[in-house]
């Protein structure tokens, strides 16, 4: 399948193990490009490798950060393969893939399947992801907003800034599970990621 506005693509392959733990359209998909990055940064695609570790799938599925472990709503068959710019996750649950909002945790059904997925992306890439493409990442970062968008006071307006990937995404997990605990409406200290 050709796939529009790739930026950076993924190394070769060199964790076959993980190939066999994955579904038919994944691994199909992957051996084909082994992950990839799609309009500098908007989308990234994990893949089948051990580094750089930002790019590999086992290190997000099975590692010690893993998305499972970072939030109790997802779960451990959920296969974390790609991520858009603000580190919003997109898991295999089955056949079909469910988003995840990073910031509060939240878990919603997105797509039928990896294929309808991918098809997607030949469209208005920004309104099926909800992203923009005016902003511009390096292989390996996510952009960091703050305040993040689910709190009161994004409304008054946030600071994009591309930061390492795995910075973002433990801002994000530790961000959810205070949010686990607060009323609607109530109050906690929120630190940027840096």
């Amino acid at each position: 399948m050709e796939i529009p506005g790739i930026t950076w693509r993924g190394p070769k392959i060199d964790d076959s193990e993980i190939l066999q733990k994955l579904p038919l359209e994944l691994v199909t998909l992957l051996k084909g490009i082994n992950g990839f990055i799609l309009h500098s940064g908007v989308l990234h695609v994990r893949g089948a490798c051990h580094a750089p570790g930002w790019h590999s799938l086992r290190n997000a599925w099975l590692g010690p950060q893993a998305f499972n472990i970072l939030y109790p709503d997802v779960l451990p068959a959920d296969i974390p393969f790609a991520q858009d710019q603000l580190g919003d996750q997109f898991f295999l649950r089955g056949s079909s893939i469910v988003r995840l909002f990073a910031e509060t945790g939240e878990v919603e059904p997105f797509s039928d399947s990896l294929d309808v997925f991918l098809e997607e992306l030949h469209g208005d890439i920004e309104e099926f992801l909800d992203v923009g493409l005016s902003r511009q990442t390096q292989p390996g970062q996510l952009l960091h907003a703050y305040p993040p968008f689910c709190m009161e006071e994004a409304e008054k307006g946030v600071s994009l800034r591309a930061i390492p990937a795995m910075e973002v995404i433990l801002f994000h997990g530790d961000l959810a599970r205070q949010l686990r605990d607060v009323p609607e409406g109530g109050q906690i200290d929120v630190a940027s990621a840096d």
